[in-house]
């Protein structure tokens, strides 16, 4: 298994299925990783870094173990774990995990739901972590832990992102096979057919 910092300085799409099964303890509620989508910055289209840095995603241009945290919709916050070298803007985006530690916390944040559903969508899985745009530029290092051993290629589906209009096709969102915290597919009303 390849060293945190070194896989951190790959690209997004080959980070992302590597991060599925880490834990990522924040707030006192710890996830394990079931869904993620990789974004490549200025290679990207549907990427926030695609025309360059500004304001909102200088966190993203680097350096790699960093988060970046966004506001989405006016409404939500999501997360993403930075990757690549310095100056590239690849990231991560944190779909969705299932609560392995903190779940009262993850509860009292989240209200009445199933379990599974406590951090299932990208802006749920922030809220049970208590992550907010506090947390953007946050040095990941002793809060993310990867697995011992990489969840095996079998047990991992990828497929099309979720929400973006544009790169829609590209297959970037992976996610455990039958993990039901994972979200479900939702491809975006802008996206051409």
């Amino acid at each position: 298994m390849p060293g945190w910092a070194e896989l951190l300085l790959r690209p997004a799409p080959e980070v992302a299925p590597r991060l599925l099964g880490a834990r990522l303890t924040h707030g006192g509620v710890t996830v394990r990783l079931t869904e993620v989508e990789a974004y490549d910055g200025t290679n990207d289209a549907a990427s926030h870094a695609y025309r360059g840095p500004t304001a909102r995603n200088d966190v993203m241009f680097g350096p790699p173990g960093r988060l970046y945290v966004y506001f989405s919709y006016g409404m939500h916050w999501c997360a993403n774990v930075v990757c690549g070298p310095a100056g590239t803007a690849s990231a991560v985006l944190l779909r969705a995990g299932e609560v392995v530690d903190g779940l009262l916390t993850a509860r009292q944040r989240r209200g009445a739901r199933p379990d599974e559903a406590l951090a299932r969508g990208p802006a749920n899985l922030t809220q049970a972590l208590g992550i907010d745009r506090n947390q953007d530029g946050l040095d990941l290092d002793g809060l993310l832990a990867l697995p011992e051993e990489p969840v095996p290629a079998e047990d991992i589906l990828s497929g099309p992102r979720v929400g973006v209009s544009l790169a829609h096709d590209v297959p970037w969102r992976f996610w455990l096979r039958g993990d039901r915290s994972v979200s479900a597919y939702r491809r975006s009303p802008r996206a051409p057919r």
